[in-house]
């Protein structure tokens, strides 16, 4: 579920990329704050989105300050101060992250030594700020259900992740939140389910594991489905969620400069997604060479 969300780089201007960077460090400062050092580990680029894009809506001026941490020990750099809307962020991350590793565990993945270091911060998540600690157990819940039934629609699959992610854009704006903000994190979150989805198709099917692109499509690899016949089917699905957004973002007021996070939502989401589909898999490209040499 972690890392899809980036800058679309070729096009972000120095001073976002500089904000970027620095909105990142806070994020980071934020989870050790709340969830202790151990958790930084964890620290992703969704949760750096979700920071630069709710303060803006929130209209909560970000102070940049130069500091040291541990990664940056010997220069300062530019580093965003914790407020409590990175704490809330950052606490978010150390959830996510302990329930991902739970999932790996459960799937007979090795990740009882990662989750010990998240251990002692989710401690931390359920006693500080209970309400993201229920936000997360009951939407994982949720989506644990969809995948013990093997539903193969997308929709359906996603809702729990969009349901989660939109959730916590209404505990954490508050009075900010109204429904097109909502719409907006359901529609994010939906894009992180399924682009997460899609990626792991190769993994998931060598598996046997839940993927709901495999229920749906039944394709032999990734390379099939986003090559083959649904090819279009797939690019529509993605390009739905890409109109949800824009739509939604139409409607939203930004207290600050947007390009940041224009950058993000309009051009960093499509790259990535252009990035999955062209990502192809080595078991089927090993088949085109077997081929290949038999013919010749």
């Amino acid at each position: 579920m972690f890392g899809y969300i980036r800058t679309d780089t070729p096009y972000l201007y120095i001073k976002d990329d500089i904000l970027y960077k620095a909105m990142y460090c806070g994020v980071c400062k934020g989870i050790a704050e709340v969830c202790g050092h151990k958790a930084r580990m964890g620290l992703s680029y969704d949760t750096t989105f979700l920071s630069v894009v709710m303060h803006n809506i929130a209209g909560q001026d970000v102070e940049i300050e130069k500091s040291h941490c541990l990664t940056h020990c010997i220069r300062v750099r530019p580093m965003a101060a914790v407020d409590e809307l990175t704490r809330k962020i950052g606490a978010l991350n150390t959830a996510l992250v302990y329930y991902k590793y739970t999932d790996d565990i459960m799937d007979g993945d090795r990740g009882r030594g990662k989750r010990l270091w998240f251990k002692k911060g989710f401690k931390r998540v359920k006693k500080l700020y209970p309400e993201i600690a229920r936000i997360v157990q009951s939407n994982l819940a949720s989506q644990e259900t969809t995948e013990k039934a093997k539903v193969d629609s997308l929709d359906r699959a996603a809702d729990a992740t969009a349901t989660m992610l939109a959730e916590f854009s209404d505990y954490a704006l508050g009075e900010k939140a109204n429904e097109y903000t909502r719409n907006l994190f359901y529609a994010v979150g939906k894009w992180i389910y399924l682009i997460d989805a899609l990626d792991d198709y190769d993994k998931d099917k060598k598996k046997n594991a839940y993927n709901p692109f495999i229920l749906a499509y039944g394709a032999d690899c990734k390379e099939k489905l986003t090559c083959g016949e649904k090819a279009e089917e797939i690019r529509y699905v993605f390009h739905s969620l890409f109109f949800d957004i824009r739509e939604n973002l139409s409607h939203i007021e930004f207290h600050f400069n947007r390009d940041l996070s224009d950058n993000i939502l309009l051009r960093g989401l499509p790259a990535m997604t252009d990035k999955v589909l062209q990502g192809g898999c080595k078991g089927c490209k090993q088949d085109k060479k077997t081929k290949k040499e038999n013919t010749n």
